[in-house]
């Protein structure tokens, strides 16, 4: 029986000496078995019998990364019981509030940093009963219990029941439900994607077709936990191969943390870690800012480095053929005065990222490949568990979203429901076991997403003649030029912020209108190095820093360096310079790093209009130069 309390168990039976879990809370990290992974477990567990905890009762998890956050979700669901996992980015009282009273959770299980965001809400938390806190407090309210007391109340209660957490255990079936994930609700409330233990294990084993994990590996997971990709390809993918995650350490504040990260990284030395796009961008300015920093030799060098490894490695599975075989000498000593050392920044043992979350630019790929560090792009939705192709050491092709897993069926839909041909573009759609069982009291978007067992994902692509599925975007995403043709804005904008040191952020606007406009956030700092040489003051300088942007998008059109990677139509014809960036904390940007675009459209309604005019066609009108002063302010 495919339950994910069997999965563990099977695994604690094989590899039971073998570390799981790495955990640093002061000046080294220390690890924990599977076998003492499992007794916390198991005291965990009957830590929630002994306060009356029933099979199908839900619990919400709000806390970072760390071992009590594997063993809360364990312990739950050793119960019969159904985990909501909570993002820890969730800042609004209402996100927060929504997501327990509509999943009617009874307690919540919180870290002592996210705790501040419960405590003034809980009395407004129709269903909640108690708090059970990770982290210990001083002043500890009477509805709510420590960790460690919580065990010693599991430990007693199984004292009087000895058989009690087997009987519960034998209960529990593969179709119960495990989680509760929410979306994060960009457009309306968010919804709850309920998945079985089923749903987890059967995914975990599809990867497994694509990726060999063997039990030495360590995996740093710097992704939040709760995200679905971290959670099946992390936690539990490690787990059944018996191979370890350690968490980040956290720090006072979540900028604190983030700063550890690089520091753990070199401590941990892991063999895999997993990215997102967001992530990605970070990893390479930084890696730039330090070849940057040793000259312009270096710089020179490093660049001629990259240039011939792209030529040579071409798209991954056809790298070396013919006569670039010539160029593999060259590129070895590369690799040994240049790319190793880079590798040295992240442990020395890393093998390959996992990319997911989001679509990764082609470019960016072939820069970590260069570097002897692929960074693998795979696709999936959390409805599907949400693991559903990935490129892998084993099969890739940069560029596309890799291989599916096995056992799963693909159809490329059209608009009527008909399905496509290869190389036709229509909308994904799977079915599996793996595939969610429907969204928590929400019988209508289920019936929307869910039909006949086939997952209709909202997502266009197609497959190529090798078996390889390209993702272009969300449909819903999908711009409208004024004779109806559809595209997507998604590797355009990753092209721009990619690829121009001084396109922070872009946003691409068309809704049946004559041509494509473009809202850009612009980086200020590299800006500024730029113009550092230029004898220019006030509007002269606002003037040439915005020539600077348009010679940066002149690039994409023909005769430019990346004159043939788009469309010429799909590019922006007028550009609005914005002087404030897409933020979490401004609500243009989700959990996941992910423009809202409708949010975007409504706050620069005014501006996108405007962009319509002919005064802005060029680039340096009056709104665009009111910007950019703002911005050197």
């Amino acid at each position: 029986m495919q339950t994910i309390i069997n999965f563990f168990e099977d695994s604690v039976s094989r590899f039971g000496e073998n570390i799981y879990m790495w955990e640093k809370e002061e000046d080294a990290y220390t690890g924990t078995t599977y076998n003492e992974i499992r007794n916390q477990v198991y005291r965990f567990a009957t830590g929630l019998l002994s306060l009356g905890i029933q099979k199908g009762d839900r619990l919400a998890l709000l806390a970072e990364g760390r071992n009590l956050w594997m063993i809360s979700e364990l312990g739950i669901l050793y119960t019969g019981a159904i985990n909501v996992p909570l993002s820890i980015k969730l800042a609004e009282p209402e996100e927060i509030k929504f997501r327990i009273d509509h999943s009617g959770s009874r307690m919540v299980i919180v870290s002592g940093q996210q705790l501040k965001k419960i405590r003034p809400i809980k009395g407004q938390l129709r269903t909640l009963e108690k708090i059970i806190l990770l982290d210990p407090e001083s002043d500890l309210q009477p509805d709510e219990i420590f960790v460690e007391e919580l065990m010693k109340n599991g430990d007693r209660w199984l004292s009087e029941h000895e058989n009690g957490l087997k009987e519960r255990i034998r209960t529990i079936k593969e179709d119960d439900y495990a989680n509760i994930s929410y979306t994060s609700g960009t457009t309306a409330d968010p919804k709850g994607i309920i998945l079985t233990h089923k749903n987890y294990v059967t995914n975990v084993n599809q990867a497994y077709t694509l990726l060999d994990i063997p039990p030495y590996y360590r995996n740093l997971l710097i992704l939040p936990w709760d995200h679905s990709f971290a959670h099946t390809a992390g936690l539990y993918s490690l787990m059944g191969k018996g191979a370890s995650i350690a968490s980040v350490q956290i720090g006072n504040t979540a900028i604190e943390t983030l700063k550890n990260i690089p520091v753990n990284i070199k401590e941990i030395k892991p063999h895999m870690l997993f990215s997102v796009p967001a992530l990605a961008k970070n990893f390479r300015k930084n890696i730039e800012k330090g070849i940057s920093a040793k000259g312009k030799f270096a710089e020179k060098l490093f660049r001629h480095a990259l240039k011939m490894a792209y030529s040579y490695n071409k798209e991954g599975y056809n790298k070396g053929r013919g006569l670039q075989k010539l160029k593999k000498p060259l590129l070895a000593l590369y690799d040994k005065i240049l790319f190793s050392k880079i590798r040295e920044n992240f442990g020395g043992e890393l093998e390959y990222f996992i990319g997911g979350g989001a679509l990764l630019d082609i470019e960016l790929q072939r820069f970590f490949y260069a570097l002897g560090i692929p960074m693998y792009q795979g696709y999936g939705l959390s409805e599907a568990a949400p693991i559903i192709s990935s490129n892998s050491p084993k099969k890739h092709k940069l560029g596309s979203s890799g291989f599916l897993v096995t056992p799963l069926e693909l159809k490329i839909l059209d608009e009527n429901g008909n399905s496509l041909s290869v190389g036709e573009k229509g909308e994904i759609v799977v079915k599996g076991d793996n595939v969610m069982a429907g969204y928590w009291k929400n019988e209508e978007a289920t019936r929307e997403t869910l039909k006949d067992g086939w997952l209709y994902t909202g997502d266009m692509g197609y497959m190529d003649k090798d078996g390889f599925l390209f993702v272009l975007g969300r449909f819903k995403s999908l711009l409208i030029s004024d004779d109806g043709e559809k595209y997507s804005p998604e590797g355009i904008e990753e092209a721009f912020t990619d690829q121009s040191p001084i396109i922070e952020q872009c946003m691409l606007y068309n809704n049946q209108n004559p041509y494509t406009v473009a809202l850009v956030y612009p980086n200020k700092e590299t800006l500024k190095k730029y113009l550092a040489g230029k004898d220019t003051a006030g509007e002269e300088t606002g003037k040439e820093a915005l020539k600077l942007i348009e010679q940066e998008l002149r690039e994409y059109r023909t005769g430019g360096k990346y004159g043939d990677m788009f469309p010429q139509r799909w590019l922006p014809a007028a550009v609005g310079i914005l002087s404030e960036g897409f933020t979490e904390e401004n609500h243009l940007m989700n959990s996941t790093m992910k423009i809202i675009r409708g949010k975007i459209t409504e706050k620069y309604q005014g501006l996108i209009d405007y962009l319509y005019t002919s005064e802005a066609k060029s680039i340096t009108h009056p709104e665009n130069l009111k910007s950019i002063q703002k911005l050197f302010e």
